[in-house]
């Protein structure tokens, strides 16, 4: 769900790197050493994610696994997005550098946001814990896409057409995302609770 170079209005550009800087700021303010190795791991496989990609106009739909660094991670899954995404954009030339800033933060901040509403249900066990998982994943995806949608619709109306074709192309990858987020929270309940107490206890 990358958006392209010279696609956004320059206010949006700015206005989405300031955010984003923000958000990274308070996201490293959060991280500590003991919990660098799960960042780095994570931000991998948000990175890996993107390499069966759909092209939607002048987007693209793929795994964002964002749902599931924003129940593990919290604000560090900011800084741990926006390096994977610099990467994607240097590598790959999926979204660009000038864009960043607007991607990092329209994928991150749904994924948090669902992360924090969904704790008290995360940390249970069963079907309750499964189910606040899905949302997280599902909610992660359908919130980014919605932020991608405004941020182009806001940059030219000629893009609204656009938009409503990117969120219709998201709602198979938000269920998607949903089983898969909520299949490795399962998981690491089982192998790593400890994992699932560090990350909700931040």
């Amino acid at each position: 769900m990358h958006i392209a170079e010279g696609v956004l209005a320059p206010s949006i550009l700015a206005l989405g790197g300031m955010l984003s800087l923000g958000g990274c700021a308070l996201g490293l303010r959060r991280l500590d050493e003991s919990r660098i190795m799960p960042v780095a791991l994570l931000s991998a496989a948000f990175f890996t994610g993107s390499l069966l990609h759909v092209p939607i106009g002048p987007v693209s739909s793929h795994l964002l696994l964002n749902g599931l660094l924003g129940v593990l991670l919290g604000w560090a899954a900011f800084p741990a997005i926006a390096v994977a995404l610099m990467l994607q954009a240097l590598l790959f030339q999926y979204g660009g550098l000038t864009t960043l800033g607007v991607n990092a933060w329209n994928m991150a901040l749904p994924a948090i946001l669902a992360g924090y509403l969904a704790r008290p249900w995360l940390s249970t066990s069963g079907w309750p814990r499964f189910l606040a998982a899905f949302c997280c994943g599902a909610l992660g995806v359908a919130g980014a896409a919605i932020l991608t949608a405004l941020s182009l619709n806001f940059s030219d109306e000629g893009f609204l057409t656009a938009a409503k074709i990117l969120l219709l192309a998201h709602v198979p990858v938000a269920l998607v995302e949903g089983l898969v987020t909520a299949s490795a929270v399962s998981f690491l309940a089982q192998v790593r609770p400890e994992m699932l107490r560090q990350a909700f206890n931040r």
